[in-house]
């Protein structure tokens, strides 16, 4: 990495999936409905039961690129 550039990482933690729908004004349902998840499953992520990981984390950050929703986490580097 060359100087003074920053490396991120996503991190789809409760807070960040629950501030994501709000940004894009969606119902659990409707959010469910973008990913091709349950509504159950967004609950569950946004009560920290479980983490999206996998394919879900990668459409999750796809639907927030697309929507001009920043999501990454500074590593400080």
């Amino acid at each position: 990495m060359s100087e003074g550039k920053r490396e991120y990482r996503s991190s789809w933690d409760s807070r960040r999936v629950r501030a994501l729908r709000g940004y894009l004004r969606l119902s659990q349902g409707g959010l469910a409905g973008e990913l091709g998840v349950r509504q159950q499953t967004v609950s569950e992520w946004e009560t920290g039961q479980y983490a999206p990981r996998g394919a879900s984390a990668r459409l999750l950050s796809l639907v927030a690129e697309r929507a001009g929703f920043d999501y990454r986490v500074d590593s400080g580097r």
